[in-house]
């Protein structure tokens, strides 16, 4: 059975706080202890916060590129130049909608910089995605492994929306110690075919699962402990969900 633990034991995290401690003694004011294949889901925000991604858009200089795409896109010019900045493309561009290609290579709008929930001088403050969020899954996963015999798998999670579908959903942009994607192709089903595309994004769908207690308002629980899933492959990080560009299926 899975269960899902919301831990709500996490005050506003800051630059340089120890973001593995809070969230061991989220984990403990839950009175839980982690065991095999549990997964800790954390969002990007706090990841970012402690490792201050924060930008100040007063100090930001639109060019002239970013000022022609706010005037298309209708938004802040200093907010477009910082999309142009962590991106590697632009996907998308019309009135309110700037998708980009985030130099990771995962498509989202905005290129994932967000200005909501992100504290004290949040109207002229922004944040961005973390450098590497594989990277900052696998030292929040060794981390642990120092304080427990069974640490909990690392995902970190934000918010996509879906081009043919409303709504927003929770994805995995960095993962450590659980395979994000799971590779079925030559297994067969229980009528003996042979799986030929099947691959399981399993850090999205724990995501998407920890997504129904952190919420996307004002819940202000930011990470949630994911238990009863098996898993036995070994760990893929996030990067590994992200489709190369020239397997593009819409190009």
């Amino acid at each position: 059975m899975i269960q899902i633990y919301p831990l709500s034991a996490i005050a506003e995290v800051r630059p340089g706080d120890d973001l593995s401690q809070i969230l061991a003694h989220a984990i403990r004011e839950a009175d839980l202890e982690p065991l095999a294949s549990d997964v800790l889901v954390v969002t990007q925000k706090i990841v970012s916060k402690a490792e201050g991604r924060f930008v100040d858009l007063e100090r930001v200089t639109p060019g002239s590129e970013a000022i022609a795409l706010a005037e298309l896109t209708r938004k802040d010019a200093r907010l477009v130049e910082l999309v142009l900045s962590e991106s590697s493309e632009i996907i998308r561009a019309v009135p309110n909608v700037l998708i980009a290609r985030h130099r990771s290579g995962h498509v989202m709008a905005n290129a994932g910089i967000d200005r909501s929930n992100i504290g004290p001088g949040g109207d002229t403050r922004a944040l961005l995605l973390p450098v590497d969020a594989d990277a900052s899954a696998a030292r929040l996963f060794a981390d642990f492994g120092a304080m427990w015999p069974e640490p909990p798998a690392v995902v970190i999670s934000d918010s996509f929306g879906r081009p043919w579908r409303y709504g927003v959903t929770g994805v995995a942009i960095g993962a450590c110690g659980l395979p994000a994607l799971i590779d079925r192709r030559g297994d067969r089903d229980r009528d003996g075919r042979i799986l030929e595309v099947t691959q399981i994004a399993l850090a999205d769908m724990v995501a998407s699962a920890a997504g129904l207690v952190t919420g996307e308002g004002a819940e202000s629980v930011p990470a949630a402990l994911v238990r009863g899933l098996e898993f036995s492959s070994e760990s893929r990080s996030a990067a590994a969900l992200v489709r190369p560009m020239d397997e593009d299926l819409f190009r």
